[in-house]
């Protein structure tokens, strides 16, 4: 069986290649805002959220049956349990990082496996990170040099890289930051014999 993975994340795809995952790709033709309205508009919570937006994306690819379809997803959920989007601007995403600034937030990454058109497994993990109090002048750089490298990220930053500078302390899952829940996954794999046990 074949691993494929439904996300345009190079951060994923780069995580399964450096743990050594065989897979392809496929993209999900999928209604993320439309979905992810109707799931907000039923209450349900940020883990849950990113839970059942990896499912449908799994879902949505259309594979066959000797594929095992990976779908994933991670939601920002802040201090006060509301959600934050993808900022659709400069000035959006500085007001967004203003708002994190000093207070912790929490990554929720969540993947979810299908096999002939049906969920086999899913994971879930939750990180938690404390962003430092960082000036408006460092704030300004920041996103002068990283803007366009970081714009299509939720929270607006990649702590990966020079985005770690954001943060003071992180607790959980490295994998779980970066948008997948990688060592559940990983042990799913073995069990299913597409990795060595």
């Amino acid at each position: 069986m074949r691993l494929l993975l439904a996300s345009k994340s190079a951060t994923r795809r780069r995580m399964l290649e450096a743990a050594g995952v065989p897979f392809g790709t496929a993209e999900a033709e999928f209604d993320e805002e439309g979905a992810k309205a109707e799931l907000r508009a039923g209450r349900v919570g940020a883990a849950e959220l990113a839970l059942a937006l990896a499912k449908a994306k799994a879902l949505a690819v259309d594979a066959g049956p000797e594929a095992l379809v990976l779908g994933s997803d991670q939601v920002l959920e802040q201090e006060d349990g509301s959600v934050l989007d993808k900022a659709g601007s400069r000035s959006e995403l500085a007001q967004q990082l203003r708002s994190l600034r000093g207070r912790p937030h929490q990554l929720h990454s969540a993947a979810v496996a299908v096999a002939a058109g049906k969920p086999v497994w899913q994971g879930t993990e939750t990180a938690t990170l404390h962003m430092r109090h960082f000036s408006d002048a460092f704030l300004e750089a920041y996103l002068d040099r990283d803007y366009d490298e970081v714009r299509w990220s939720v929270g607006g930053y990649h702590a990966e890289g020079r985005g770690a500078q954001l943060f003071e302390r992180i607790e959980g899952s490295h994998f779980a930051v970066l948008g997948l829940p990688l060592l559940p996954l990983l042990e799913y794999l073995r069990e299913r014999g597409i990795l060595p046990v």
